[in-house]
């Protein structure tokens, strides 16, 4: 990753900035990932700029936000990976998780927000942001990015329904910008023509790269002139797409973004034709519950002397604190550190984006969901605080490991 371009050094001295093609090569050249991906930082919200809010769909907008050169390290990214923002809607803070949908560039960076119905912060952010605007926005994160340690000849492959195309759109773009002789399949789900998020930009990589990029748009509302093309994803429609325009013994890499029930029909039938599970890379922008969960607020809780509880502590950016958890009360561990610690990192709530990840140190815990940690990841003791419940009298985190 590329370092700060003018972030004070110890002795309190300001080191002079690269060239700005400096930087954008070396953010390029480490964009994907690979081997030497770096691992989860401390994630901070930073105020920024908003630049443009550009209309992409009648129900999604792209979103740029200006990075200062004080603040360039801190929003290094890989294609791939997410931001939290953070706002006061309607007297309420709200969170929401967004993928960065444009391949890493010096001073700026865009999320998609398409709205939700009955969402809050991405209705919000459709009719009340405006450029000039500022909004606390999180350092980048995820693990949704390439593991391949070379992309020459590579063949990676992706399947995206809807908003689910956001991070695509970046980890494309940055595949076949990386090598001449990379390929990207994608392929992508909508209801309808109208309702295809990056359409123009779509057909501007497809121009770009026409031999290595092969896009295959599929509706389920409209007729194509192609049938496979045309109605719902489901396993028989999915096989005969995989037979007959993705070719999986061709394909090095899979990445899986959209709601749940897509993601998983895929994962199950990549499964079921021999992929490895190692190669295929999954993101949810739904977990499938009902409703929408909103964040957390560290809810006062009432300790009574004659009642069991769980001490809970943890340590946060050097310094530790505990609070007492009712046993009866059953909240979760972010829920409880909230009210010592309110800077604790959360966003979704949802067991999905991983902003609220840390360490278990001591103790044990049950997870309700984990759409988030990979299997390594939890081996080594990493937990969802926001899915996590003690099951031991005392339990000790970190977020700083």
């Amino acid at each position: 990753m590329a370092a700060d371009a003018s972030a004070p050094s110890a002795e309190g001295s300001v080191r002079e900035a690269p060239e700005p093609q400096a930087i954008a090569e070396a953010l390029l050249a480490s964009a994907v990932g690979g081997p030497s991906t770096p691992t989860r930082r401390r994630t901070r919200f930073h105020t920024l700029r908003v630049a443009e809010v550009r209309p992409l769909t009648d129900a999604a907008v792209e979103v740029t936000f200006d990075v200062p050169a004080e603040l360039q390290g801190e929003f290094d990214y890989l294609a791939g990976q997410h931001v939290a923002l953070r706002a006061v809607v309607d007297g309420h803070e709200v969170r929401r998780s967004y993928s960065l949908c444009r391949p890493p560039v010096p001073g700026s960076m865009s999320v998609a927000i398409k709205r939700d119905l009955g969402g809050r912060f991405s209705t919000w952010a459709q009719s009340e942001l405006r450029p000039g605007d500022e909004i606390d926005v999180m350092s980048p994160q995820g693990t949704f990015t390439s593991t391949l340690a070379e992309l020459d000849g590579a063949h990676v492959a992706g399947i995206a329904a809807g908003s689910g195309i956001t991070p695509l759109m970046a980890l494309a773009a940055t595949v076949l910008a990386r090598s001449e002789s990379s390929r990207f399949t994608l392929v992508y789900t909508n209801r309808s023509t109208s309702d295809v998020m990056f359409l123009e930009d779509l057909a501007d990589l497809k121009d770009r790269y026409p031999s290595r990029l092969a896009l295959h748009h599929v509706l389920s509302r409209e007729q194509r002139a192609a049938p496979l093309l045309s109605g719902r994803i489901d396993e028989p429609r999915l096989r005969r797409i995989l037979d007959a325009l993705v070719l999986p013994d061709t394909v090095d890499e899979w990445f899986l973004c959209g709601p749940f029930e897509l993601v998983q029909l895929c994962r199950d039938t990549l499964a079921d034709i021999g992929v490895a599970p190692e190669h295929v890379r999954y993101e949810l922008f739904t977990t499938g519950e009902g409703g929408r969960v909103e964040a957390p607020s560290g809810r006062p809780v009432e300790v009574r002397a004659d009642e069991p509880v769980h001490r809970i502590e943890v340590t946060l950016d050097g310094q530790s604190a505990s609070v007492e958890s009712p046993v009866a009360a059953h909240e979760s561990i972010l829920n409880a550190a909230l009210r010592v610690r309110p800077d604790a990192p959360f966003a979704c709530a949802g067991g999905v984006c991983g902003t609220c990840r840390a360490r278990l140190v001591e103790g044990s815990v049950t997870m309700t969901e984990n759409y988030a940690l990979e299997p390594d990841e939890l081996e080594r003791g990493y937990i969802l605080t926001c899915q996590s419940h003690p099951t031991t009298d005392r339990v000790v985190v970190d977020y700083d490991v």
